[in-house]
């Protein structure tokens, strides 16, 4: 049996660190060992200051946790204008800038990431990572 767990947060960066703090809650409980659970935090932080800095229209966002027995699972979705993913271009690490490397970290991060983004729709970002 998979339990679920949904939060729903003001789109203010104060409460990225609830979303941290249960994410972090869940895969200690699931038996995630302390590096895993670091990279969990930060892939869940990364994922809602995403949404923070560019669904500018957005109030508020949430978060879905599912808890597998091997696999921690987040969805992270907002309902702000979206994005073509098309345009997203990956950041170029041999000259970094400000900014453009969160998705970049998730997916270094995580096991699995996909992105989904529809023109007036949002977008979500969907993240596993397995016990190992």
């Amino acid at each position: 049996m998979n339990d679920k767990i949904e939060l729903s947060l003001p789109r203010k960066s104060e409460y990225v660190s609830v979303a941290r703090l249960t994410a972090s809650v869940i895969a200690n409980n699931m038996g995630f060992n302390f590096e895993d659970i670091e990279d969990i935090k930060v892939a869940v932080g990364e994922a809602c200051n995403n949404v923070i800095m560019h669904c500018v229209e957005c109030e508020e966002f949430t978060i879905n946790f599912e808890i597998d027995k091997d696999s921690f699972i987040a969805v992270i979705k907002d309902f702000g204008r979206g994005f073509n993913l098309e345009n997203y271009k990956a950041p170029n690490l041999a000259d970094p800038s400000v900014g453009g490397l969160g998705l970049f970290i998730i997916k270094s991060l995580m096991d699995e990431v996909d992105v989904n983004s529809e023109i007036g729709n949002g977008t979500s970002i969907t993240m596993k990572k397995k016990i190992n």
